[in-house]
């Protein structure tokens, strides 16, 4: 390679010139490039599409200009979004000379958001989103309502196909599109129904009195989401499967300077916290100065509130932020002006005067609450009391496996054979279930980059202890000094020494429970490491296909359906495989542990509000949503070992 590469050098010497210069002008710049405005051509960017549309619609809303938002998927894979709102103005624009409507459309970082008088508050910031889509879409059809009027554009990959037609009066609000995803630019066209609605509750959950009605023709379903009272709403429905310690969740609505500050929070009698930020509706998945604004208040009014009323001794220690976390669910929402967003995901708010602005409502918020219902501040105090003896028990636990890990070499579980490759960008580390499947897999890996771990027996459901009793199950113990990047609110995935984590389990119930189990382990104590992108399953063959010589492995029912027929008529020795110890160190390598060869899933948190209240559902005390989402799901279910 390195060779041909340097003849084409010597052809061409001196190539590289003004002429190699590109200038790429108005929506060619997306399409040549989708993933720098839309984050992928996966179904990931699929949806992407259809949240820029709808985000706009939303912001209507949140203007106080629409109350209504009906998006609707078609048989022929087209979205269609409609909106009561204003409509986008018809105008001829000043600068562009074309109307309002085709400028929107088709010029980027065109839109009311950026000066005075447009939006208040906005989600979509750069002006780039429905000018995206349009650049992305085969096709694309606007309508709206604007001053009286009805009027109308089509547009082809970005490229308007006519004039903006007027259509003549109307008794109609808001704007309707309409567009297809293009199949030259994305790798699927088959929206996920579950994963848009999710979106869309969320949506509804932020924008109180807002009802979005969500209807997919392809599968005759229709979904409406209404919530009357907001965020209280949501965190209501994040601990309707939990024991609360206060039966109504506690509501902080302030508006600082030009800041609002929305926050619902209630406690619960469990371990994990549940904490979620947004910014002018868009979920600050990594936090910002909202939520240490938050954090920041409440820690010190609780603590204030116990020293004044005497529930803390004077020689007690204050309250830590930990103490005050556990248990707690909460959503903390703000919507400003001009939000800062510390990267183009908006993934973390920056805005420094953001902090004090959450800080002194949710402090003043708290105190009121806490004078006027002393019954619940108490619950509270105990909670976080039992909270600050529970995490003294699981320092000293945690410190004893950070001890036990910091002399690397010396230190690792015996039972870990590590690789020889000391870069975790090269590393891998497969988490096996049993001792049988550990030994056949530490025979069959590729010593120099890949780790393997056998796990013995299931390891404890974190979803039902504290932090202390999860430190001191061995199993745990033996992963998190393996993996050599602390734990909970100490993980640094900067010191992960692997950056491949690669779980292994048998294709049965067992396999799929203690998978559940090490996948609860992660979201609740090292999340960043599923974040980060570096937790994967691995998938081993059901079934093993042999005709003659020639040998077949298979991963479902389906895949061996479709190959007996393939090879209708030779006779085949099938093998069936019960599980991962079945196999022989070479079968091992061959089908689950090659690169070349094996199928590996990543583990991604898409939403993680829904991520918690499934790990609450599937791990937790109550059982009845467990029976009911089982039924639910259960046709759905790929491999069942009965």
């Amino acid at each position: 390679m390195a060779i041909r590469d340097a003849e084409k050098e010597n052809q061409a010497p001196g190539a590289y010139g003004v002429d190699s210069i590109q200038v790429l002008e108005g929506l060619e710049a997306v399409r040549r490039r989708p993933g720098m405005y839309i984050g992928s051509t996966d179904v990931r960017g699929l949806h992407h599409l259809v949240y820029e549309v709808v985000d706009n619609s939303v912001d209507e809303a949140l203007a106080g200009a629409c109350d209504q938002i009906t998006i609707t998927i078609h048989g022929d894979h087209s979205v269609t979004v409609v909106d009561n709102g204003r409509g986008i103005p018809a105008d001829i624009h000043p600068r562009t000379g074309k109307s309002g409507i085709e400028t929107v459309m088709t010029r980027l970082h065109a839109g009311a958001k950026f000066g005075e008088g447009g939006y208040k508050v906005a989600s979509g910031l750069h002006g780039v989103g429905v000018s995206a889509v349009n650049a992305l879409s085969e096709w694309l059809h606007v309508e709206l309502a604007y001053k009286g009027r009805l009027y109308r554009q089509e547009y082809v990959r970005g490229a308007p196909t006519s004039e903006v037609r007027d259509l003549g009066p109307t008794d109609r609000r808001g704007t309707t599109t309409t567009f297809v995803p293009d199949r030259q630019i994305f790798e699927t066209l088959e929206y996920q129904y579950e994963t848009l609605a999710q979106r869309f509750r969320e949506m509804a959950y932020l924008t109180k009195g807002l009802l979005i009605t969500f209807v997919d023709e392809r599968a005759d379903r229709e979904t409406s989401f209404y919530f009357e009272g907001g965020i209280l709403s949501f965190v209501r429905q994040l601990d309707r499967l939990k024991d609360n310690l206060h039966p109504r969740p506690i509501y902080i609505e302030r508006t600082v300077g030009s800041t609002t500050v929305e926050v619902a929070l209630q406690y619960n009698d469990g371990y994990a916290e549940s904490v979620f930020s947004f910014a002018n509706n868009i979920n600050t998945v990594d936090g910002g100065t909202h939520l240490t604004g938050f954090r920041t208040a409440l820690t010190r009014t609780i603590n204030d509130y116990a020293r004044k009323n005497n529930l803390l001794k004077e020689d007690d220690a204050n309250f830590s932020g930990e103490d005050v976390r556990e248990g707690l669910t909460a959503i903390v929402s703000v919507k400003l002006t001009d939000p800062q967003f510390e990267s183009q995901t908006k993934a973390k708010l920056g805005n420094g005067e953001v902090r004090n602005q959450v800080e002194s409502a949710v402090a003043e918020g708290l105190r009121t609450y806490f004078e006027e219902n002393p019954a619940d501040a108490k619950k509270i105090v105990e909670k976080c009391l039992t909270s600050a003896r529970a995490r003294k028990a699981a320092q000293m636990a945690r410190e004893t496996v950070i001890r036990k890990s910091a002399l690397e070499g010396m230190t690792l579980p015996g039972k870990l054979a590590d690789c020889s490759e000391r870069d975790p960008a090269k590393s891998e580390l497969y988490i096996v279930e049993g001792d049988s499947a550990g030994g056949s897999a530490k025979q069959g890996r590729d010593r120099k980059f890949q780790a393997i771990l056998p796990l013995r027996g299931k390891i404890l459901n974190v979803e039902k202890a504290r932090e202390d009793k999860m430190l001191g199950h061995e199993e745990i113990r033996a992963m998190i000094t393996a993996l050599g990047a602390g734990v909970g609110s100490r993980f640094n995935p900067d010191k992960l020494r692997y950056h491949r984590i690669i779980v292994m389990t048998d294709a049965d119930v067992d396999g799929s429970h203690i998978r559940t189990l090490l996948l609860t382990f992660f979201f609740r104590f090292m999340e960043p490491l599923i974040t980060n992108g570096y937790l994967y399953i691995a998938q081993p063959p059901l079934y093993r296909l042999q005709f003659g010589k020639e040998l077949h492995y298979v991963y479902s029912d389906a895949e061996k359906d479709e190959v007996l027929k393939r090879l209708n008529g030779r006779k085949a020795d099938i093998q069936r495989y019960k599980g991962l110890g079945e196999m022989n160190p070479e079968q091992l390598w061959e089908t689950t542990m090659n690169p070349t060869r094996r199928t590996l899933l990543q583990v991604t948190i898409e939403d993680a509000p829904q991520a918690s209240e499934i790990f609450e559902m599937l791990m937790g005390e109550s059982v009845p949503p467990r029976k009911r989402f089982i039924q639910t799901h259960a046709r759905s279910v790929r491999n069942l070992d009965v």
